[in-house]
């Protein structure tokens, strides 16, 4: 039997987002437009035998108003149940990242040593880009060891935003 995964479409000045959750938990917060778009909803859909249903809940609630006080400089972490749908190794990319701080950045190469494989740059960076929860999981955290800002499915002028928001708002 297939199970709901409730979703809600939100626009932000500078980004437009899906949220979704799942059995009360929030596992979808992504950017609307991204080339990986189909291939992220489907790993959560065929991971949680589930489909989508555009339905508000108090999870969604709470993640719009969270957002928008983290877009606000209001909010500088958050503290919403996640579920995280992918292979072991994606998992332990994406814990990875919650443990970078706020208003920090770490290079590709410091999170594959994080994970335990200080040659794993690429798998690493892989996993960043297939993250489902940006902004909550702050994938934009991560730049090349150079300094560059590397990709970001929600393209590097967003990245750019984010980064400043967050070292302005610390």
């Amino acid at each position: 039997m297939k199970n709901p995964i409730y979703i809600q479409f939100i626009k932000f000045p500078k980004a437009e987002l899906i949220i979704g959750s799942f059995e009360d938990k929030l596992c979808l917060c992504d950017f609307k437009y991204r080339k990986a778009r189909r291939a992220i909803d489907k790993r959560l859909q065929l991971g949680l035998s589930g489909y989508f249903i555009e339905q508000s809940n108090n999870l969604l609630d709470q993640t719009k108003n969270a957002l928008e006080e983290y877009f606000s400089g209001d909010r500088d972490n958050f503290n919403l149940p996640l579920l995280t749908v992918g292979t072991i190794f994606q998992k332990s990319v994406w814990n990875s990242l919650l443990e970078i701080p706020y208003g920090e950045t770490i290079s590709y190469e410091t999170l594959a040593a994080n994970v335990g494989n200080k040659n794993a740059v690429r798998a690493a960076g892989s996993a960043n880009g297939a993250n489902a929860l940006a902004i909550i999981i702050p994938c934009h955290r991560v730049i090349s060891a150079s300094g560059s800002l590397g990709g970001y499915s929600g393209g590097l002028s967003l990245k750019q935003d984010l980064l400043n928001l967050e070292k302005l708002s610390k």
